[in-house]
């Protein structure tokens, strides 16, 4: 019996191509899949003492032990030292998958298939050796095949009790039927995944049943809640193992790719689940034996961080950590308090003098009025406290009916932003301030109104004769009734008004103008963004009306005590040119469309021609308006093209009556247009009047994202179709980094055609050419979609690949779920060797669930230290909030500065 010491060195080299490694000959075929070998190199120089025992009478060998290296053994390159002992010579010679590529070249192929399980079972010793890493006990964490237990230490049994709950309703004469397994386990939406595990766990019991009882059901309970990860991988194994084997084939490959691709409704997926099968295979056996084992799977699935991380996409640049973010916090209490204070007001004092200055200018006003009323004796002695509170909440409506006008006047706004006033005016909150003048609104209207109606009309209406003596001339000598007050030009001019008013404040409410409130016909016309827009002309009446009202008050009789005019004249006038100038130029802004894309999730591409003078910013607006629609309704919607560009683009998703009507007048323009779920293209070419529908475009009009150039660096965020505004700053991005290019190599060629003198100085930038060149390139766009068809709507400006951009699926299960695993490796895999992601086809790989918003700031903030980060947010409300939040709290703790700005229409 001999005893050898054998020590062996790994270290693949890596090539300058990003997709294409290479590695010694000798170890390639022997130690690698397809992919493997590039994923070795954090085994660099890491050595190995393998000791074995050599039977020197039948050549047996045993192996002993395997043990780190020790430091004054070494090896080059993944080979081993050419003084090797006799016996390691004799250990090489005893098995081939010892020996070098170039000693078996020369030998005999008669026995090719142990060759091939030889190299498959260095590969398994080195799989195991790998298992042992500290890396790989990290990845254990997965396959979970139910949700994550309940926080405490009977979350397990608080489960089953919930799963045991279930049974009894599903379960009949006390059998649960297979196909109700997965609802039972609380796999609602992932039926056939959860009958391939009870078909699974059927086959351990050498059954092969359709129904199970109370206690087989909690056998099976017990086996997929097992927290061991090897369980969980030897159920998901026998999943795909239908002949119960220890052996996978292509088949059962692809039959786990597709019932992962069915539980995350990845159709795309599942029709191209045998292509991915085969590149598992292709990876796991590169021996092609047809088969591949348990413990081949679970390396895949261990080294699933190492092949994420080779399967970035080349825009994603790496994060350097240059700012230690626990340095920014200072520990005093007081100094705390103060940095907080000192952010909240750099981020809120525009906001915040322009509400003081509001609430001032009430108060000042109010005040004025109520004195001016309370000094009125004959007045104050009938009515007392009553009249002055009543007429001061009228002089602050008058100013409010005034300023609420101006917030919507967006041709103005527009140009205001071009302007120096944006830098102390927060145009991106015009409306919210209009909401909140419409609140102050509605509170002046209760407390005059009120007051009116309950206060000093029935002390007049009952008041002596003595006490209104002094009153009669302003109501022609005659005591007035309740009823005359009522019906009278200033009473029925003000109950119209409440009316109209009431009916357009609540038709304009988020959950009427949304649809979110479920009437009965005829009444749910009341609803949805029609009734909003129609209720909201309303208040041109109003104004007529406040105009009427204003003029025939019983206490005052000059001209200029009657203010009303005053108040509202200038921004009613404004409003009005407004909207003749839209009407004018909409008139003018006639556009053809000229192509129609057909995209997945209900939205439409419209490509329409770009109206003489037309001039856009990216991240600005128009409102498009169908007259054989409707010749009154005019709808906003992001401007998706460059400024750029030749053509003028929109995406539409079909969610509303108008959106939708919009496509059903399309798709009739066009007998060959049909709507699937496919992206197709409908070349429309000229149009005729009975053809496609005209289209009107009013625009452009400002939004938060216009001013992206203000900032060093940019945060896009998008949700579903909220990604539409910062599609044209990312192709005016682009088109801006093309030009550069174009001039950086036109100035090169220019130089190369002179003397060095004059070279120097043509290929050098005047000042305003370098600072024309000064423009904001560095941009993280992260996208977040619950339908993978979305990615198929800017694939073109995804496959530029010069952006920081990230896609994440939150319609496909969170990392470590069992359902998602398969995938996850799937896309890596894909990517690694194609560069191309399995579900946006694109060069951006897709991350499964929501990001992590903590970790995307934080990371921004340390790659970009002492940089001003623009956040543009256009989605839902809560998410809003979130991002608000972190931008504060990094923009305290950290030197970099973040200013939060959200999209509103």
């Amino acid at each position: 019996m001999t005893t050898a010491t054998v020590t062996a060195s790994f270290s693949p080299k890596r090539s300058s191509n990003g997709h294409r490694f290479e590695q010694p000959e000798e170890t390639t075929s022997s130690l690698g899949g397809a992919m493997l070998p590039k994923f070795l190199s954090d085994l660099s120089q890491d050595l190995v003492e393998v000791t074995l025992e050599l039977n020197d009478d039948n050549d047996e060998i045993v192996l002993c032990s395997v043990a780190p290296a020790a430091d004054d053994v070494s090896a080059a390159d993944g080979i081993l030292p050419r003084s090797m002992s006799a016996t390691s010579r004799r250990i090489r010679r005893t098995f081939g998958w010892l020996r070098s590529a170039s000693s078996r070249t020369t030998e005999s192929n008669s026995e090719p298939v142990e060759f091939a399980l030889s190299a498959r079972e260095a590969r398994r010793l080195k799989a195991k050796l790998q298992r042992t890493r500290s890396s790989a006990r990290r990845a254990l964490d997965g396959l979970r095949f139910i949700s994550r237990t309940t926080v405490g230490a009977n979350g397990a049994e608080e489960q089953w009790k919930q799963v045991e709950a279930r049974f009894e309703s599903l379960a009949d004469d006390g059998l649960l039927a297979r196909p109700d397994f997965g609802e039972c386990i609380g796999m609602v939406d992932s039926e056939e995944f959860a009958v391939g595990i009870f078909d699974a766990l059927a086959r351990r019991r050498g059954q092969n049943i359709t129904k199970i009882t109370k206690e087989e059901l909690r056998e099976f309970w017990l086996q997929i809640s097992d927290s061991s990860f090897d369980a969980r991988l030897q159920i998901f194994f026998d999943m795909a193992d239908s002949n119960e084997d220890g052996r996978i084939t292509r088949g059962g490959v692809q039959e786990l790719i597709m019932l992962s691709a069915s539980a995350n409704k990845l159709s795309k997926l599942k029709e191209q689940a045998e292509e991915y099968a085969s590149l598992i295979m292709e990876e796991l056996d590169p021996e092609n034996l047809g088969y591949i084992e348990l413990w081949q799977l679970e390396a895949l699935l261990l080294q699933r961080d190492v092949y994420i991380n080779y399967s970035r996409p080349l825009s994603t640049a790496s994060v350097a950590w240059s700012q230690n973010l626990s340095s920014f916090m200072p520990r005093n209490l007081f100094r705390r308090l103060s940095r907080s204070l000192q952010c909240f007001m750099l981020e809120n004092w525009q906001r915040g003098w322009i509400i003081l200055l509001w609430v001032i200018a009430m108060a000042s006003l109010f005040a004025w009025k109520f004195d001016q009323y309370r000094k009125n004796r004959a007045a104050f002695q009938v009515m007392r406290y009553c009249l002055p509170v009543a007429k001061g909440a009228a002089e602050t409506l008058k100013l409010n009916m005034a300023l609420i006008l101006l917030p919507v006047c967006r041709n103005t706004l527009t140009w205001l932003r071009s302007t120096r006033a944006r830098s102390f005016i927060p145009f991106d909150d015009n409306i919210n301030f209009h909401k909140i003048i419409a609140f102050a609104i509605a509170v002046g209207i209760i407390v005059h109104a009120g007051n009116h109606l309950t206060c000093d009309f029935p002390r007049l209406v009952n008041s002596s004769p003595e006490k209104f003596a002094p009153l009669s001339s302003d109501f022609h000598g005659t005591k007035p009734t309740y009823k005359f007050l009522l019906t009278g030009a200033e009473g029925v001019t003000g109950i119209l008004m409440v009316i109209l008013i009431a009916i357009s404040f609540t038709l304009a409410a988020r959950r009427f103008r949304r649809n979110m409130v479920r009437l009965p016909a005829p009444f749910n016309k009341l609803t949805g963004f029609n009734a909003f827009w129609y209720s909201h002309h309303l208040l041109g009446l109003v104004y007529v009306l406040l105009l009427i009202h204003g003029s025939c008050l019983y206490l005052a009789h000059k001209w200029y005590e009657k203010t009303t005019w005053m108040y509202i004249s200038v921004p009613l006038l404004l409003y009005i040119a407004e909207r003749s100038v839209r009407t004018c130029r909409s008139q003018h802004y006639s556009v053809k469309i000229l192509k129609v894309s057909v995209l997945p999730g209900n939205v439409i591409s419209l490509i329409m021609s770009k109206p003489p003078g037309f001039k856009y910013k990216s991240g600005q607006y128009i409102f498009l308006q169908c007259p054989t629609i409707s010749p009154f309704e005019w709808h906003p919607f992001s401007i998706t093209s460059a400024p750029g560009d030749d053509h003028l683009s929109v995406h539409i998703r079909t969610v509303g009556d108008w959106t939708q009507e919009l496509k059903r007048v399309i798709a009739e323009g066009d007998d060959s247009t049909s709507v699937d779920h496919q992206a197709r293209l409908v070349h429309i070419g000229n149009l005729d009047q009975r053809g496609q529908p005209r289209l009107f475009v009013d625009g452009p009009y400002g939004a938060p994202a216009q001013e992206y150039r203000n900032y060093d660096v940019l945060l896009l965020v998008g949700l579903g179709i909220g990604a539409t505004p910062f599609i044209s700053i990312l192709r005016d991005l682009l088109n801006s980094t093309k030009t550069a290019e174009e001039q950086m190599d036109s100035n090169t060629e220019t130089s190369r055609s002179e003397d060095s003198q004059n070279s120097f100085t043509s290929s050098s930038l005047t000042p305003g050419d370098k600072k024309k060149s000064q423009r904001t390139t560095n941009a993280h766009f992260y996208w977040v979609t619950r339908e993978p068809g979305s990615f198929e709507w800017f694939k073109g400006v995804m496959d530029e690949g010069q952006i920081e951009l990230h896609n994440y699926l939150t319609s496909v299960y969170e990392e470590g779920d069992a359902r998602s695993t398969l995938i996850t490796m799937v896309q890596a895999l894909n990517h690694a060797k194609h560069g191309v992601d399995i579900l946006s086809g694109t060069r951006v790989r897709t991350h499964f669930a929501r990001p992590n918003w903590k970790e995307v700031f934080t990371k921004i903030a340390s790659k970009h230290p002492y940089s001003t980060v623009g956040v543009f947010y256009c989605g839902m409300p809560m998410l809003a909030k979130e991002l608000k939040v972190l931008s504060h709290e990094l923009s305290h703790k950290t030197s970099t500065r973040f200013e939060f700005h959200k999209e509103y229409f």
